[in-house]
Formats: C-alpha cells, structure tokens, sequence
C-alpha cells in the first residue's frame, strides 16, 4: 500500500526575504527546515507503517535543488523513498499552480497511491489551501485537520479524529483519500545515527516540467492566479523590563515614574 506525504521546505523566520518584482519569498540561499506540520503528517504516516508493515511512504515535494534537505530530513524520519520536483518553470507558483505541480508529480510517481498525507499548513504562507486543492485536482475526498489516523486496510477506509470548531469529530472516509494534518503526538520519533545513514541510501528522485503532464503556461508564476504582494515576519515586541534586587517601596517608586514617562499617569491621579 502506497502513502504519500506531501512535504515543503520552509525558511527560518528570521531569514524571510521577499523578491520586489515578483513578491514571492526568496530561497536560494536561505537557512530552511522542514514544515512542523508536514513533519506531523509524515510522523502519522509512520505510526500506520507500524500497524501495517506494508506500507511504502514516499515524500514528495515540489521546489529548488535545496529542497531535498527537506527530503532527507523525511527519510530519516521514516519515508522508504523521495520524489523532488525541480525545475525553473516552477519558480513563483502560488497555492494552486503549487497543487496542481504536486498532484501531476503524485500521479507520475506513485500512480497507485491509497492515502496523501499533507501538514494542514505551512509556516511560510499559512494559507492552508494546497491540500484541499490537491484533493480536487486529484478527485478524492479529504478530512481536514486530522489529529489521529486509524486504517482499516480490509475494509479499504481510514477513520480520522479531527478538530472542529466547538471540540472533535471522528470520521470516515473510502480510499484513495487526503488528509491533512493540524497535530499530532507531542513526542515524535527522533531518528537515530542509523536511521539518518540509511537515508542516503533510499531511493530519490527527481522530477522536471517536461516529466509533468502540465502545460507551461500552468506553472509557476504564469500559471498563478494570485501573487505575494507583500511578505514581512511578524512584529516583535521589545522585551519589558524586570525590576530585583530592591524593596517594595523602590520597586513602587520606579513603577510610579515609568508610568508618568509613558504619560499613563499623571500626578492629579495619585
């Protein structure tokens, strides 16, 4: 049985950096790690493999050369096997063109695939959308923000706890199907020294364009329907200041006077 999880390289937050002309995030070059979310999803994946030895994982992610480290990082984790689509005419792709590159790789690659397993988010764009879109590229329905993945590999269906709104609901579903993942198991497996050599012996392989049934003009950028206008990390806020070593009424009396330097408090309030 074939279980696809779909995986993104992300950059660390403090290394965004956005192209002026085309608003779309800047990687070459940039300090990445694998999505936390795919790497729930790719841990769920591993978990059924443990039920059902039989399971073949296959990481699959669309990007530049770099992005294999992404990949890697995925075998040591656990996937039997790698699939990177790279190629220039991909630069630029938003969610859908993004999608639809991931589902004509997943098609190419792994044709008889029962489950895709994708994190319900990237910490990059937090847009959520590439999964459900591969689920309608690909015809097949999906559970949203699962957080435990049971098979009934006789029946060919799949149970998935998901959270809701107001709590959880658990739900069924016929394969082949999607699922995308919001958590997980707070303690994940850690690869060991031999899991991380093994990984450079698996399988791994790359895919272009021209290996994809997709014409150009649906990839990438010219095959996006939205664009980035403007990417930023979130605002930090300055550190606030710990008073010690001083009594009560000098710590009241710094209190006092940072209140009044602030213009929070004036001398007709005390």
């Amino acid at each position: 049985m074939d279980v696809v999880v779909a995986v993104k390289q992300v950059p660390e937050i403090s290394d965004v950096q956005v192209d002026p002309e085309t608003g779309t995030l800047i990687r070459e070059g940039v300090s990445s790690i694998l999505n936390p979310f795919c790497e729930y999803a790719l841990d769920h994946a591993v978990r059924l493999k443990a039920f059902f030895p039989e399971i073949r994982i296959t990481a699959v992610s669309m990007g530049p050369p770099q992005a294999r480290s992404a990949l890697f990082r995925s075998m040591e984790l656990g996937a039997d096997r790698a699939v990177l689509a790279t190629d220039k005419k991909f630069a630029g792709a938003d969610t859908w063109a993004t999608a639809l590159t991931l589902a004509e790789t997943i098609r190419a690659s792994v044709p008889n695939f029962k489950l895709i397993l994708v994190g319900k988010q990237a910490i990059d764009g937090d847009t959520a959308q590439v999964g459900p879109e591969m689920a309608e590229i690909l015809n097949l329905p999906q559970i949203s923000y699962g957080t435990e993945i049971e098979l009934e590999e006789k029946k060919n269906k799949i149970r998935v706890k998901r959270e809701t709104k107001n709590g959880w609901q658990v739900v069924e579903t016929k394969l082949p199907a999607l699922v995308s993942v919001s958590t997980g198991e707070s303690v994940r497996r850690a690869p060991s020294f031999a899991d991380i050599l093994a990984a450079r012996s698996k399988p791994f392989d790359y895919l272009s364009a021209s290996d994809l049934h997709i014409s150009e003009d649906e990839l990438g950028l010219s095959g996006s329907f939205t664009q980035v206008i403007r990417t930023y990390p979130p605002f930090v806020r300055a550190r606030g200041k710990i008073l010690s070593g001083m009594g009560a009424e000098d710590a009241a009396r710094v209190i006092l006077q940072f209140l009044k330097d602030k213009r929070l408090l004036s001398g007709d309030e005390l």
